[in-house]
């Protein structure tokens, strides 16, 4: 198992440490994004959708569940999943998602994905100003440095450097 904290102080940085995860990720793997909301999972999730050179714009799945944006460059696509209204993995399963053939990215996935051998979990960490905060995008959030912890589990993330 591989960890690293990183210290990301706006979205342009939040945006490039997805730009270096695309760069790591592979057909197969599986990403569990965690964090409250306006943290910047979606702001994490285009930068990987960029490094990995995907079709765009990733924009939330949250009314359709998943979206799938092809490669434009032979590689693999991104499987981006809100994982939030999924009561479990047997749900996860019917969504009858290509974990061999594609990245997975699923916000809010911790939990659901107990039958992987491997996968990445980030967790993002923010102040939070309380319980009934608005569902907003970052750029509706006042700019606050996040904490980002990516912990690797599983042989694939044995020996990768995160």
């Amino acid at each position: 198992m591989r960890s690293s904290v990183h210290e990301v102080v706006d979205p342009e940085a939040m945006h490039t440490l997805g730009l270096r995860l695309g760069g790591v990720l592979r057909a197969g793997d599986l990403v569990l994004l965690t964090g409250p909301l306006g943290a910047g999972k979606t702001t994490l999730t285009r930068g990987i959708g960029e490094g990995l050179g995907v079709r765009g714009p990733v924009q939330s799945p949250t009314f359709v569940l998943a979206r799938t944006h092809p490669s434009l460059v032979g590689g693999a696509p991104l499987v981006h999943v809100d994982a939030y209204r999924l009561a479990g993995a047997d749900e996860l399963d019917d969504l009858d998602l290509d974990f061999e053939g594609s990245v997975v990215v699923a916000e809010w996935g911790a939990g659901l994905v107990d039958t992987r051998e491997s996968w990445l979990e980030v967790v993002i960490e923010r102040p939070t100003g309380g319980d009934d905060e608005e569902d907003m995008d970052w750029s509706e959030a006042p700019i606050e440095a996040r904490t980002v912890t990516l912990h690797g589990t599983g042989p694939r993330w044995a020996e990768e450097t995160l």
